[in-house]
């Protein structure tokens, strides 16, 4: 065990910090990217109206129950 750790402590094998001069880059342009496409969201109005479709949802249904009650009387008309 402890000529494990004696190898990971030796100035010859410091090669295990080399993957940070990979890692920070490919995290900087991640970044870069999602605040780019945050951006982009803004600037074409994603997120201008949020609650109105869920609303719109809702009160749809008054619109449909008042065309089946019209043409059911309509319906009804006709018949006799």
């Amino acid at each position: 065990m402890l000529c494990g750790l004696t190898e990971l402590n030796s100035p010859d094998n410091n090669n295990h910090m080399d993957i940070i001069y990979l890692l920070l880059p490919v995290a900087l342009i991640i970044v870069i990217i999602i605040i780019a496409v945050f951006f982009w969201a803004v600037k074409s109005d994603q997120f201008d109206d949020l609650e109105g479709p869920a609303h719109r949802i809702l009160m749809d249904d008054d619109k449909i129950t008042e065309d089946k009650t019209a043409a059911t009387a309509n319906e009804t008309e006709n018949k006799s």
